[in-house]
């Protein structure tokens, strides 16, 4: 059965992001190294590179805030962020399905039509787990209780400032299974349901 996941990396401070987000760095400020331990190139890059392989392998479809793809779009190349992967961006902006450069498809919607169609789209390509992309939508995802898992890449670095993770929002999250440590810390929980 297909989860709705988010996937991110964060600083030991809690951000998924640097200060100063902007078209011409989407991660803010300082915010790229979040993901440099994916290269796999750090001290024990093999560990990181697995998890990354491991996490890849799961995705069926994509759960997007408008944001994260307006700054995101032109990163992937004007495809979607996994190859032939539908991805839902939740908007109130509404416009015609966008065919990305490695043939997956964005579409737009609502957060709860975007999500039901994502789950639709993971189920179809073989029970695999709709990613979520964007903290915006993650939270709101957590406050409706729509979201089963989070998977948290604690890198060791402080930004100070930045896009927080998590802001105000409460769940009880179920450690699963043991930390799994390579440049940077790998960690998984369940979100209990209310």
């Amino acid at each position: 059965m297909s989860k709705v996941v988010l996937d991110v990396s964060m600083s030991l401070d809690g951000f998924m992001a640097g200060p100063n987000v902007r078209r011409a760095v989407p991660m803010g400020d300082g915010g790229e190294r979040l993901h440099a331990w994916m290269a796999g190139s750090g001290p024990d890059g093999d560990i990181d590179a697995g998890v990354r392989r491991e996490a890849d392998a799961t995705v069926g479809a994509a759960v997007i805030g408008r944001r994260t793809f307006d700054l995101g779009l032109g990163r992937w190349g004007g495809g979607t962020p996994w190859p032939s992967i539908p991805s839902f961006v939740v908007t109130h902006r509404a416009r015609q399905d966008l065919l990305g450069s490695n043939g997956g498809t964005f579409a737009f919607d609502g957060l709860h039509a975007a999500l039901r169609r994502a789950e639709q789209a993971a189920v179809h390509a073989g029970n695999k787990d709709v990613l979520v992309l964007g903290a915006d939508v993650a939270r709101q995802l957590l406050r409706a209780d729509l979201l089963d898992e989070i998977r948290i890449h604690l890198v060791p670095l402080l930004l100070g400032e930045g896009t927080p993770l998590f802001d105000g929002q409460r769940a009880k999250l179920i450690p699963e299974g043991k930390p799994i440590v390579g440049t940077v810390t790998h960690c998984r929980f369940r979100v209990a349901k209310t």
